[in-house]
């Protein structure tokens, strides 16, 4: 029988450290795990663990690999704190039937969890999933004897990996400057050290380990960011690069301080990889993502698939087919010829590659994408209500219908429900701007928490923050 406090949503289970997050149940989610490998995979080929900066995360770690061994399947245990993108490459290096990561990623300083990751290197697929939950609670037989436990680094090849990936010689010659930030995460001072042996010029902040993560979510966000940009401005940097709790994601600012959401980054990097690198294939992006996205692939020629949300479908498409880049809204992008993972230190050396390239600050190289494809601009707001004031609101958002009159004042265009409701808003803005962007509003129910999520783009600030607010109070009923 399902074990009633575990479920895995898109990436893996996430708990309360001490209320649902506990050693015993973490051993329910590792037998569960090793139960899924015994049934379908090469056991044999063992798995790989790693664990972050938060608290307990290497005992619990260390409680997943005994959990796992004892039941015949040998483990290699991360000998340090590990970024996930590390243990997933370690994962597909190795050649092991799967990982176990200990990180609750971009969650509260009291959140921990468990992600499980495919053999390929990335995200278990949904179906894998499906799987592993299938097996809690059930009894999973001890072996005649436990296999061995081998702890091992995996950043070596990782960082060979990551460095190759990027033409480092160009950020040398570039001469600019930039700040670090990896909010107390597993990112840790990785990037530092790499800037340090190449002598270029940065500042880190936030780069020890602290599980409390003082003063912030480790999310790469407003408000969260906001250290880093004023160390941007405080030390003249060119940028700053961000990665969050396990360093799956990427956030930054531009020379100026000012935030640069994940969406900009996504197209920065996408315009990038198009115009100067070419390389092959279709481009993904989720339910929640900038449609600047759309525009660029456009001019390129390139296939935009559209998916729901979470990395999991990015990793499925470019496990199926050709894909040059994939990603999220929340800072998630991935390079099929790197790993079909999210990574945000390479994203954020790429960051550092395409600004030397192109011989722009991060500020300039937004301007650009903003002149040429039109002004989009992006909001979310996270609402912590119960389930039933969450259910209710979505239920009556799928109630609205095209032609009514759906927030801020504008009538709906058409509504999709591919991943939550998302809504196309008749702007009136939109005709005084160049290009416009396409407006539009999403609510989306999380699946691992206790909240709403509210996503909107459109042609201005201004108009985010009245679509916004008006959907706020739609949500809480008002």
């Amino acid at each position: 029988m399902p074990h009633l406090q575990i479920k895995f949503g898109t990436d893996g289970w996430r708990g309360v450290i001490a209320d649902d997050f506990t050693f015993a149940n973490v051993r329910t989610a590792a037998e569960a795990v090793a139960a899924y490998v015994h049934a379908k995979e090469d056991h044999a080929k063992g798995l790989c663990i790693g664990y972050d900066t938060r608290f307990g995360s290497k005992a619990f770690a260390r409680t997943c690999a005994e959990v796992v061994a004892a039941t015949g399947i040998p483990v290699l245990l991360a000998d340090r704190i590990t970024p996930t993108p590390a243990l997933s490459y370690g994962v597909r290096g190795r050649k092991a039937a799967g990982g176990i990561m200990i990180t609750s990623s971009h969650n509260p300083a009291q959140w921990n969890g468990v992600k499980y990751k495919g053999w390929y290197g990335g995200s278990g697929k949904p179906s894998m999933i499906a799987e592993i939950e299938s097996f809690l609670g059930a009894p999973v037989p001890a072996a005649a004897k436990s296999a061995a436990i081998t702890e091992v680094n995996f950043l070596p090849d990782y960082l060979a990996a990551i460095e190759s990936f990027t033409d480092l010689g160009q950020i040398v010659k570039s001469e600019f400057k930039f700040c670090i930030d990896s909010m107390y995460g597993a990112g840790g001072t990785i990037l530092s050290e790499i800037f340090t042996r190449l002598g270029v010029e940065h500042v880190q902040i936030r780069g020890e380990v602290n599980p409390l993560f003082p003063g912030i979510n480790p999310e790469p966000i407003e408000p969260h960011i906001r250290a880093l940009g004023e160390a941007v401005v405080t030390h003249g940097c060119d940028a700053g690069l961000c990665t969050d709790g396990d360093a799956d994601r990427i956030g930054a600012t531009d020379e100026h301080g000012n935030f640069v959401d994940p969406h900009k980054i996504f197209s920065v990097l996408l315009s990038w990889v198009l115009k100067r690198k070419g390389w092959p294939g279709a481009v993904t992006r989720a339910f929640n993502t900038t449609k600047m996205l759309d525009r660029i692939a456009a001019k390129y020629g390139r296939e935009l698939i559209e998916h729901g949300i979470g990395f999991k479908y990015v990793c499925d498409l470019m496990l199926e087919r050709e894909i040059v880049m994939g990603g999220e809204e929340s800072g998630g992008i991935g390079f099929q010829r790197h790993l079909p993972e999210r990574d945000g230190l390479l994203n954020a050396l790429l960051l550092a590659n395409v600004m030397a390239e192109e011989g722009k600050t991060l500020g300039q190289l937004v301007a650009d994408l903003q002149a040429e494809y039109g002004e989009h601009h992006y909001g979310r707001i996270d609402l912590h209500i119960s389930d039933e004031i969450k259910n209710g609101a979505i239920a009556r958002a799928k109630a609205l219908k095209t032609g009514d009159v759906g927030f801020a004042g504008m009538k709906i265009l058409r509504q999709e429900t591919l991943d939550g409701v998302k809504f196309y808003l008749d702007n009136p803005e939109a005709a005084t701007k160049p290009n416009a962007a396409e407006t539009w509003i999403l609510l989306r129910a999380s699946g691992t928490e206790p909240l709403m999520r509210i996503y909107t783009e459109s042609t201005s600030p201004e108009n985010v923050k009245k679509l916004l607010e008006s959907a706020r109070s739609f949500a809480l009923g008002n």
